[in-house]
């Protein structure tokens, strides 16, 4: 493989390494507010935006996370086939498996940036009674789909290379 698919495939592991280690402590930033809502529930007046909160920590746990379990090859997968194939051939399938997973995470930035764009154009503000703006979780979100898309691509390089017989 060429030196600049090895660093992009190093530069893309490295950021989606650091960022899904951030992104994992993000339960427990979602957890203490589920508590205090618990806690405030019971003893004071409730909080009305804990709940969207916590709703918009999971969805940033769950997206700034997908790059680096992809990289951990953490995510499920159908093994009725996949066990029996040698390590080529596997490659081989991954490579042609991952251009559809491409192809739809393609679509979903291009739908991602599209609706932050109009959160932030407009002003866009969730339903509830507390009523947050909605560009910051949407601006995390195309993010998160940007790294996936990223780490798609590295992981396509790499599997590539395995079907060619090289190390990446």
């Amino acid at each position: 493989m060429p030196k600049v698919i090895r660093i992009f495939v190093r530069t893309v592991d490295t950021m989606n390494r650091v960022i899904g280690r951030f992104a994992m402590y993000l339960i427990f930033v979602m957890l203490a507010v589920l508590l205090y809502s618990s806690v405030s529930k019971t003893f004071a007046t409730p909080a009305i935006w804990t709940l969207e909160v916590a709703q918009f920590l999971m969805v940033a746990y769950f997206l700034l996370g997908g790059g680096y379990s992809m990289q951990l090859d953490a995510h499920v997968r159908m093994d009725l086939f996949y066990s029996r194939w040698s390590p080529r051939t596997a490659a081989i399938m991954d490579v042609i498996t991952i251009g559809f997973l491409i192809f739809y995470l393609v679509f979903l930035l291009y739908g991602g940036v599209s609706s932050t764009l109009y959160a932030l154009e407009y002003g866009e503000t969730s339903y509830s009674a507390w009523s947050p703006r909605m560009a910051p979780i949407k601006i995390v979100m195309t993010i998160g789909v940007a790294l996936m898309l990223l780490q798609a691509i590295a992981i396509f390089f790499k599997d590539l290379a395995s079907a060619r017989g090289e190390a990446l």
